[in-house]
C-alpha cells in the first residue's frame, strides 16, 4: 500500500528554485516527494510538449523568478519623498543596490504650491527621474506609480488640492514611462495613512500574521496630523462607536498573510507637530506665548496663515505651556464616548495591540535632535517621560543658549523646542493614555534581514499596489 504520492516534475534548470519555494510555501514537504529532472537548456514550450499528462492536473507556477518594483511618493505637508521598493515573488523585500528601498526628497512640501499648481507638480520631476533611473528600463511598464498626499493638500481650501494632484497626474501620463492609472495621485485620508503605516511597521518586525494581541501599535506625528493605529478584538471592533456621516470609520478591517485584522485607527487633523504650533499660538493670539524661548521675536507661518511669536519678559515657563498644551490638545471635550483620548475621541478600548507602541516621524526626529539618544541609531526605547524632561530642560534656555544645546537643530526649529517637547510628552500621556514610564520605541528605521528600512506608510501602499498587478501564468503538474 502506498503511502505517498510522487510527482515526477520535468522542469527547466533555471525553475528549480521556483518550483522549491512553491512547495515549501505549501506545506507539501513531509507529504509528497518531489523529483526534479534537469534537463538540457530547451525552451519550455519543447518539452512541455512531450510531458506525459495522464491522471495529471494542470496549475499554474512561475517558470522563474519574476521581481516587482513600486514607486511611491509620499506628498506630506512639509515635503515629498519617494521610496522605491523591489519585492521577489512572496513579497519579500530585495536589495536596491546596498538598501532594501530606495528614497528621496524635495522641499517644500506640494501644499505651499497652493496657487500654482503646474509649479506643485515640476517640483517633483527630480524624485520621478531618480526613481525611473532605479528601476531597470524594462521594468516600467509594470511598475507601479502612485503619489499619495496626506494633512498638508488636506487642508487647502476650495479646489487648490484638486487642481494640484491633476496637474501631477498630467505630469506622470506625460513624462512618466512608469506604470500610471488613473488614481496615481490622490489624497490619501488618515485612515489610509494609518492603517498603512501600521502594516508597514508590522511587516518589518515580523509580526504579519500572528494574533492580534501579538501585533504593535503605532503613533505616527506628522507636521499636519497625527495617527494611532493598533488592532483589536473582534469583540472590540464590533461595539466600536458609530461616526458621523462623511468621518472616517474607527475600524478598518484588513486581511494580511491569511490572517484578519480588525485595526483601531484614527487620524487627528490639525495635531502635527506644525499644525500644532499654529493651534497654540491661534489660543495666545496678540499675546506672549509661554512655550516660547526667550529672545525670539518673530512669526511663524502655516497653512497660509502667519502668526506674531514671541514669549513673556520673563521667559517661558514649562508649567504655563503644559497648560496651554493641554488647553489646545482638549483633553477634557466632552466624550460621549465610555473612554476617550482627546477632542471627543473614542481612544479604541486601549487593549493589548497597543501595549508595545513605535512612534514614528517627528517623535524620532525631534528626540534624536535634542540628544535622548544616539543620533546615529535607526531607533531607540524611550519613555514619554523622557520627553518631559527634555522639555523641562529646553523651557529653562534661551534662544541663544539653545543654539549651542541642540547643534542638530535648525535656527527655525529652536524658538519652538519647549512647545515641542512639550506637547510631545502631552499627547502620549495626556491624550493618548500612555503611562509616562512605559517603555516606547521611536523608530526613522528598522532592521529588515540585514538592512534598514525606513517606517513609513508608503511601504505598505506598495505592498498593496504590487498585490494587485495581473498574475503571471505557469505550468505544473500536480497529482
Amino acid at each position: 500500500m502506498l503511502t505517498k504520492s510522487y510527482i515526477v516534475l520535468y522542469i527547466h534548470a533555471d525553475s528549480v528554485l521556483v518550483v522549491q519555494s512553491y512547495f515549501l510555501r505549501m506545506g507539501f514537504s513531509s507529504l509528497i516527494s518531489v523529483l526534479l529532472l534537469l534537463l538540457p537548456a530547451l525552451s519550455s514550450s519543447q518539452y512541455l510538449g512531450n510531458i506525459l499528462l495522464t491522471n495529471r492536473k494542470i496549475f499554474p507556477i512561475q517558470e522563474e523568478a519574476v521581481t516587482s518594483y513600486a514607486v511611491i511618493i509620499d506628498a506630506g505637508s512639509t515635503g515629498s519623498r519617494v521610496h522605491v521598493f523591489h519585492f521577489d515573488q512572496s513579497l519579500d523585500l530585495l536589495r536596491i543596490g546596498n538598501d532594501l528601498e530606495f528614497s528621496g526628497k524635495v522641499t517644500p512640501g506640494l501644499s505651499s504650491y497652493a496657487d500654482v499648481p503646474k509649479k506643485a507638480a515640476e517640483s517633483l520631476i527630480p524624485l520621478l527621474d531618480a526613481a525611473e533611473n532605479v528601476v531597470p528600463e524594462d521594468l516600467h511598464p509594470k511598475t507601479p506609480l502612485k503619489l499619495g498626499a496626506t494633512a498638508g493638500l488636506r487642508l487647502l481650501e476650495g479646489d487648490a488640492a484638486e487642481n494640484i494632484l491633476q496637474a501631477v497626474r498630467d505630469m506622470f501620463k506625460n513624462r512618466s514611462t512608469l506604470n500610471v492609472q488613473a488614481d496615481a495621485a490622490t489624497i490619501i485620508d488618515g485612515t489610509q495613512e494609518g492603517s498603512y503605516l501600521w502594516l508597514t511597521v508590522n511587516y518589518l518586525v515580523g509580526k504579519l500574521g500572528k494574533k492580534f494581541s501579538k501585533t504593535v501599535g503605532v503613533v505616527d506625528l506628522g507636521g499636519g496630523s497625527v495617527q494611532m493605529t493598533y488592532a483589536v478584538s473582534r469583540n472590540t471592533a464590533k461595539n466600536a462607536p458609530k461616526v458621523p456621516d462623511g468621518e472616517d470609520p474607527y475600524i478598518k478591517k484588513m486581511s494580511v498573510k491569511g490572517k484578519k485584522y480588525d485595526l483601531y485607527v484614527h487620524s487627528y487633523l490639525r495635531f502635527g507637530r506644525e499644525a500644532f504650533r499654529a493651534e497654540t499660538l491661534k489660543v495666545t493670539y496678540g499675546s506672549a506665548n509661554p512655550c516660547i524661548l526667550a529672545g525670539f521675536n518673530g512669526t511663524y507661518t502655516y497653512s497660509g496663515a502667519e502668526y506674531e511669536v514671541y514669549p513673556p519678559i520673563s521667559g517661558p515657563s514649562y508649567e504655563a505651556c503644559r497648560e496651554l498644551v493641554l488647553e489646545t490638545l482638549k483633553v477634557n471635550e466632552p466624550c460621549s464616548h465610555p473612554n476617550c483620548t482627546f477632542g471627543g475621541i473614542w481612544d479604541g478600548g486601549r487593549g493589548s495591540g497597543q501595549k508595545t507602541i513605535y512612534a514614528t516621524s517627528s517623535f524620532f526626529y525631534l528626540s534624536q535632535d535634542v540628544g535622548m539618544f544616539d543620533a546615529k541609531a535607526p531607533n531607540a526605547r524611550v519613555r514619554p517621560a523622557d520627553f518631559e524632561s527634555a522639555a523641562k530642560k529646553s523651557c529653562g534656555l534661551t534662544f541663544e543658549d539653545a543654539k549651542t544645546a541642540y547643534p542638530l537643530l535648525s535656527n527655525a526649529r529652536i524658538p519652538y523646542v519647549c512647545l515641542d517637547l512639550t506637547y510631545m510628552y502631552s499627547l502620549l500621556v495626556n491624550g493618548f493614555g500612555l503611562e509616562p514610564l512605559q517603555e516606547i520605541t521611536v523608530a526613522n528605521k528598522i532592521l529588515y534581514e540585514d538592512a534598514l528600512v525606513e517606517t513609513a506608510w508608503p511601504l505598505g501602499t506598495a505592498i498593496e499596489a504590487i498585490s494587485a498587478l495581473p498574475k503571471f501564468e505557469r505550468f505544473m503538474y500536480f497529482m
